[in-house]
């Protein structure tokens, strides 16, 4: 609350009438309360009193307003003002719009609040440069200086790079706008919404806005949208080891930017993403830079660190806010490293270092973020599960509950908060600094202390990891730079590329993967098999998959982690039961799939590794004491069957993973399987070099198979293994209950177990949705509840006479045919071994060998396997698919229905029962649709979608 002070005699405080009750709180508090209103509620509120008309036109408050309305496939258009664009976008008549420009004053009503805001909204900053001479400028550095000096270690300002550059004289304003002036651009501002706007229109909106944090361009795709850019500047030479470099362009991390910002407009305090180093060249206009070494928290800044996943979130002030309100409070010796930049300098910020950014000019900058052999085993360390370890990276000595270096205890100094996410209710460690020292809860920490306790080392930071959290089993962090998936291929690409430098990348893999563990447990196997000891080549897990697979020699060995010992137990038992379903019904199949020469649990007992094999019949002594089977199931036969692993799917389905399943005692116990290895390579490693003949034979070859793979007969259904949860279940939806009963008499147990478990998973799917964000299209999450039915057995019902137990049942289903589970041999030569990632030679035919990987084995839709195959395998290509439904010759369950047509009601098609599964999938499917095919990020629909990537599925009568 502002302080109250002496009023002149006749002045008239209209603040207590005009605000009544909401008088007792701040204006911050208020202007917070009104961002979260629609523009059409604040415009009424604005009627209401004076205070509230003042309230409610702040142009900041109007800004705001109108990014969340931005839809992020529209170009954005700025109007002169943030109220008349806001307006603009609600489609209000131009009557409405012109009378928003007649503002209205009154007196009798102050606010410090307000003033501070309007004065950064309309200070300049002619005057504002500064340069302590603090951070070395250099000019014509060796690359063995700077990676002797500078690199990872310490900020430096260099010049002399960017001479022969011709961004160094085309990247001015008029120059850009004149090449570039219809090209739309990111733009970076404080909003979830992705924002684009014409270069044109972004340059009329610098000349004339007033705002207190400006809108600037940050565009990582400017490559894409104006390929022209990458030719007018190069990597400098200092700066070209990037480890990146070997994952293709769509896999990896967003790593350049293009960067235009007007006079006040910058970056607030961060550290940059996966704690990369970065280089930042500016070629017109000065900027301002502030700098603290690692685990120095900026004053205002608060680190949010999510003990769930590891997220890393910071809240920062403006950058210009941060300077005008904080940098005055710092004390001489508590001051940041500070610089001003000009054109054709090049700034180095090493890994890790906090940093922040003023534009005191309209500047144009480039910049980029890269991993090299220096920064390359803290890049490992950010992706390692757990949380204390990300936080101590930024926040040194704060982020740690209990003891610091062991040598004194100063788990008194060092407490959090706790926070809950308002929508996920993730646990929460919050850190936040105070003016002058370092404060965590009231208590301060010396800088003197601080320089001599933290250290941003490897190994002191190493110290920080949860050990009970393993890479496979824990959730990972939606902060980090890149999927799991795609780390494990970096790593295992830069394994294979370069094995000179195997030492420091088997430190990085330690880190992330904790693959010295696996290693262990690897070694324990073959030590019991009798195979060969894994070589130097072969000591890192191989592929993208969920669990480490390692190939030895002539053999694949897999070790069951991911999710847990539960989940693991019922994969393997699920597999296990399929390959002999496959022998006794002697499928053809069988050739097609690799040979299972081994199988059983690997676990701790009196600490050593002990091997016990296991055919998955009957329940192992060593599992029995957890109580993984139901008490009415038998435990003869499979008891980690399909129909088991059917329940627990149903069991968990929609809610989060419990803690049981990853305790201590149930992380010391892993199932394993060893099979034969095939000849030949998988088809990610082959996919540019395969000719289209090659690649149709591929698709031919899928459909024979799920055909060979639909038509196994599944085990009975085991009733009694659902019994005790045979009743109802309330399902909490957005709006409203929808009532779900197992079993229920519209369709058979087996089709009610499949779609109860997805109505499970439909209950919370508009904030999925919303939690995976881009490329979803928001517009089309809102009407998500609209399209997928309440009751799911509607995806099924209108067909109920196919669905009795004489018609048409549920059949096996892998799940997961992507492209690293299907194999490849060449056609001329019958040995060929895949020990890298190489393509095979010009001109050599392929031909597809086997179907690896039946961990996700389930029994649903056949329907369902085609998600990952026309996904993943086939990019989208329509044409892949119908050659695949041409040579799957059985009817797909309501496939019979002829002629259907997008005039007829959305259950008779295939592809609306095949676009709700890509919804309700568990991986998020939805963003390889929306990133294979781009321009549906603008479809009105998802009838749209539907028809786009499955109306190839409507004209397939399921026969020859």
């Amino acid at each position: 609350m502002e302080t109250p002070q002496a009023r002149p005699l006749g002045f008239r405080d209209r603040r207590p009438d005009a605000l009544g009750d909401l008088r007792v709180l701040p204006d911050e508090i208020i202007c917070s309360i009104l961002e979260n209103l629609s523009p059409r509620d604040v415009a009424r509120l604005s009627c209401v009193s004076s205070a509230m008309y003042i309230l409610c036109n702040e142009e900041p408050l109007w800004m705001s307003l109108c990014l969340s309305l931005k839809r992020s496939d529209k170009l954005l258009q700025y109007r002169g003002s943030w109220k008349e664009t806001a307006l603009c976008l609600e489609n209000l008549p131009t009557k409405y719009i012109e009378t928003c420009r007649k503002r209205l004053h009154f007196d009798g009503f102050n606010s410090l609040f307000l003033y501070r805001r309007l004065y950064r909204c309309h200070t300049t900053l002619n005057g504002f440069s500064m340069d302590s001479r603090n951070v070395e400028r250099k000019n014509d550095i060796s690359l063995e200086e700077f990676h002797h000096e500078y690199d990872a270690k310490k900020p430096v300002l260099l010049s002399g790079l960017v001479d022969t550059w011709p961004a160094k004289n085309l990247w001015t304003i008029d120059q850009l706008l004149c090449n570039y002036g219809d090209t739309a651009f990111r733009i970076s501002q404080r909003s979830s919404r992705k924002i684009l706007m014409n270069l044109k229109d972004y340059v009329s909106y610098m000349k004339v806005q007033h705002d207190e944090d400006p809108l600037y361009i940050f565009d990582d795709k400017f490559g894409e949208v104006a390929p022209g850019l990458l030719k007018d500047y190069c990597v400098p030479h200092l700066f070209q080891e990037d480890f990146f470099d070997v994952l293709d362009y769509e896999q990896r991390p967003p790593f350049r930017w293009l960067i235009i910002g007007p006079e006040r407009s910058g970056a607030s305090w961060h550290v940059d993403p996966a704690l990369t180093s970065a280089w930042n060249t500016l070629l017109c206009g000065r900027k301002r830079w502030a700098l603290y070494p690692p685990g120095k928290v900026p004053l205002g800044v608060t680190v949010h660190v999510n003990e769930d996943d590891g997220d890393v979130n910071v809240q920062s002030p403006s950058s210009l806010q941060w300077w005008l309100d904080f940098y005055p409070l710092l004390a001489d010796e508590d001051k940041p490293i500070e610089c001003t930049q000009l054109p054709g300098e090049t700034i180095f910020v090493p890994s890790g270092w906090w940093h922040c950014v003023l534009n005191l000019e309209t500047t144009v900058a480039v910049t980029q973020n890269f991993v090299n052999s220096k920064n390359f085993e803290f890049v490992c360390l950010d992706m390692a599960p757990g949380y204390r370890h990300k936080g101590v990276s930024r926040a040194g000595l704060l982020a740690v509950d209990g003891a610091m270096s062991g040598k004194e205890e100063m788990s008194d100094l060092h407490q959090f908060d706790a926070l809950s996410h308002s929508d996920s209710m993730r646990k929460e460690k919050r850190l936040r600094t105070q003016h002058g020292d370092q404060m965590t809860n009231g208590i301060s920490i010396s800088h003197d202390m601080w320089k001599q306790e933290f250290s941003y080392d490897i190994d002191f930071l190493a110290m920080f990891l949860d050990k009970d959290r393993d890479h496979y089993t824990s959730p990972w962090s939606s902060g980090n730079c890149i999927g799991q998936r795609e780390m494990r291929e970096w790593l295992f690409k830069l394994w294979v590329g370069k094995p000179e430098m195997r030492e420091l990348l088997w430190k990085g893999a330690c880190l992330a993967l904790n693959t010295e563990k696996w290693l262990k447990c690897l070694t324990e196997i073959c030590a019991f098999y009798k195979l060969p000891y894994p070589t130097d080549s072969e000591r890192l897990p191989v592929g993208t998959g969920s669990n480490p697979v390692y190939l030895i020699g002539d053999h694949v060995v897999k070790i069951f982690v991911e999710e847990g010992l539960e989940n693991a137990m019922y994969c393997l038992g699920t597999e296990l039961e399929f390959y002999n379903l496959v022998d006794q019904a002697g499928s053809p199949l069988r050739n097609y799939i690799p040979d299972v020469l081994a199988s059983g649990l690997l676990y701790f007992e009196d600490e050593s590794l002990t091997v016990l094999p296991w055919d998955g019949k009957k329940v192992p002594d060593i599992i029995s004491n957890y109580n993984l089977i139901p008490p009415k199931c038998s435990e003869d036969g499979f008891p980690f069957g399909v129909w088991n692993k059917k329940r627990h799917e149903y069991m968990r389905a929609g809610r989060p993973m419990t803690a049981s399943i990853c305790s201590a005692s149930c992380s010391r116990i892993w199932p394993f399987i060893i099979t034969k290895r095939c000849k030949g390579k998988i088809y990610a490693h082959l996919r540019d070099a395969l000719s289209c003949q090659d690649t149709l034979d591929l698709a031919a070859f899928l459909g024979e198979q799920l055909r060979n793979l639909h038509l196994l007969p599944c085990p009975p259904f085991v009733s009694q293994s659902f019994s005790e949860i045979g009743q109802t279940v309330d399902l909490q939806l957005i709006n409203h209950q929808v009532e779900t009963r197992l079993f229920s008499s519209k369709v058979t147990a087996e089709w009610d177990v499949f779609l109860g478990t997805l109505s499970r998973k439909r209950m919370d799917i508009a904030s999925r949705l919303t939690r995976w964000g881009d490329p979803i299209p928001s517009a089309l999450v809102e009407k998500v509840d609209e399209y997928i039915p309440d009751d799911l057995t509607e995806l099924l019902f209108l067909y109920k006479d196919d669905y009795t137990k004489e018609g048409c049942q549920p059949s096996w289903i892998h799940s997961d045919i992507m492209d690293d589970n299907i194999h490849m041999k060449p056609r001329s030569i019958d040995c060929c071994t895949d020990n890298g990632h190489d393509g095979g030679e010009p001109g050599q035919s392929w031909q597809p060998s086997h179907v690896l990987d039946f961990s996700d084995l389930s029994i649903g839709d056949p329907l369902y396997d085609l998600i990952p195959i026309h996904l993943d395998v086939f990019r989208g290509d329509s044409y892949l698919l119908k050659q695949l439904l041409q040579n799957y010759k059985i009817p797909l369950p309501g496939g019979q229905v002829q002629h259907q047509s997008f005039g007829e009601s959305k259950h008779q098609r295939l592809s609306y029962r095949a676009m709700c599964y890509c919804i309700l999938h568990d991986e998020n499917v939805l963003a390889a649709i929306f990133s294979i095919w781009k321009d549906l990020r603008r479809a009105e629909s998802w009838e749209e979608v539907e028809q786009t990537v499955w109306g190839e599925l409507n004209s397939y009568k399921g026969f020859p």
